[in-house]
C-alpha cells in the first residue's frame, strides 16, 4: 500500500496551515491523527485489502469501524479515530488527490459527556505532601504538582514554562503561558504557595544543576529540568504524579489533567464565574468550561436532605412549625 507520501503531505499540511483551520494544530494532535491512520492501514492489511488512499471507499471505512469496535476500543476513542480519518480524507480532497471523499458520510459512535475525575482539596494536599523532598529532585516535583493545581496548566504548558515566564512582582504575581493550546498566550495569577515552592526549587535543585554546568545551553531558561539538565518530558510528569498517588494511597487513577480539573472545579465551587475560569484555563469556547459546573452527587444529596421539606423527618417538620408559630 502506498500511504507514506500522502501521510507525510498530510503532516506537513497540518503543520503549516492547520489543516484548513484558523487555529494551529499542535504536535500532539498531529501525532494522534497519524496514529489513527495507522489503525486504518492495519485494518486494511489484516483484511487483505491492498488499497491506496485513493482506492478506499466508504464501505471500507465502515468495516474498519466494526473492526475497532470488536477490539473493545471505547466509543470516545472511536470518535476520535473517525475525526482523524475525516481530516485526512478532507486533506486529500482539498489537494485534489481524490475526487470523492469516502469519509464524508462516515458517522462516529454516540458518546456521552464524561465528567472529569476530580480530587478533593484534602486529596490534593495528600498528593503534594507525598513528595519526598529529602531527595534531590523532590522539591522540583513538589513545585510541579503545586503549579499544576494552583494554575490549572496543561502538562504540555507546564513543561514549556520558562524562568522568564515567572512574573513575581509584588501585588501582581502571575505566570505567562506562552505556549498554550493553539499557541495563544495567557496570563495566569499564581498564589503564594506555588511561588514559594518554585523559589525553593530555583534556589536548590536547579541552582545545583547550574553550578555543576549540567544545564544544556538550549535549556538555560527552561523552568523544570531533568537530572541531565534537559527539558523535562510530559511522560516524566505523569510518572511523578502516579508515584505520588500510589504513595498516598489515592483510590482514583489520576494524571496531570486531574489537577487541572480539580483547579477548575474548586474555583466553580468557590463561586468563580465561568468566563473567568474559561480565561484561566485557556479554553476557546465557554461550552468546554461548562463541564466543570457539575456537582458531586453526595453534595446534591446532602443539600436536599438538609433543606428540602419532603426530605425532613416528621419530627423536624413539626419542630420547624412549632418554632415558627
Amino acid at each position: 500500500m502506498r500511504w507514506e507520501n500522502e501521510i507525510e503531505g498530510f503532516k506537513e499540511h497540518l503543520t503549516l496551515i492547520g489543516g484548513g483551520q484558523e487555529k494551529q494544530v499542535s504536535k500532539n494532535t498531529i501525532n494522534a491523527y497519524v496514529a489513527d491512520l495507522k489503525k486504518l492501514t492495519s485494518f486494511l492489511e489484516e483484511s487483505g485489502l491492498d488499497l491506496t488512499p485513493q482506492e478506499v471507499e466508504t464501505k471500507h471505512l465502515r468495516q474498519m469501524l466494526k473492526w475497532i469496535d470488536a477490539k473493545g476500543i471505547s466509543p470516545r476513542t472511536q470518535a476520535r479515530i473517525v475525526s482523524g480519518i475525516k481530516t485526512f480524507f478532507k486533506y486529500l480532497e482539498h489537494t485534489e488527490l481524490i475526487q470523492t471523499n469516502p469519509a464524508a458520510l462516515l458517522e462516529a459512535p454516540k458518546i456521552g459527556r464524561k465528567l472529569p475525575e476530580v480530587l478533593s482539596i484534602e486529596e490534593v494536599d495528600r498528593l503534594i505532601n507525598a513528595i519526598d523532598t529529602s531527595k534531590p529532585e523532590g522539591q522540583r516535583n513538589r513545585a510541579i504538582l503545586e503549579v499544576l493545581y494552583s494554575c490549572g496548566l496543561r502538562v504540555s504548558e507546564l513543561v514549556d514554562l520558562r524562568v522568564s515566564d515567572l512574573k513575581f512582582i509584588e501585588g501582581e504575581e502571575y505566570i505567562v503561558v506562552s505556549k498554550g493550546k493553539g499557541n495563544k498566550p495567557r496570563r495566569v495569577p499564581i498564589g503564594k504557595k506555588a511561588m514559594a515552592e518554585i523559589n525553593l526549587y530555583l534556589c536548590g535543585y536547579r541552582t545545583t544543576l547550574k553550578n555543576n554546568n549540567l544545564i544544556a545551553p538550549d535549556c538555560s531558561d527552561m523552568l523544570f529540568l531533568n537530572r541531565r539538565g534537559g527539558k523535562l518530558s510530559r511522560v516524566m510528569v505523569f510518572t511523578i504524579i502516579k508515584y505520588a498517588a500510589r504513595k498516598c494511597h489515592l483510590a482514583v487513577t489520576i494524571s496531570p489533567h486531574t489537577l487541572r480539573h480539580s483547579f477548575a472545579t474548586h474555583l466553580i465551587y468557590g463561586g468563580a464565574d465561568l468566563e473567568t475560569v474559561k480565561e484561566l484555563l485557556g479554553h476557546e469556547s465557554i461550552t468546554t468550561t461548562e463541564i466543570y459546573t457539575h456537582l458531586d452527587n453526595n453534595y446534591l444529596r446532602e443539600t436536599i436532605a438538609n433543606y428540602h421539606p419532603r426530605a425532613l423527618e416528621n419530627n423536624d417538620i413539626l419542630t420547624h412549625k412549632t418554632q415558627s408559630e
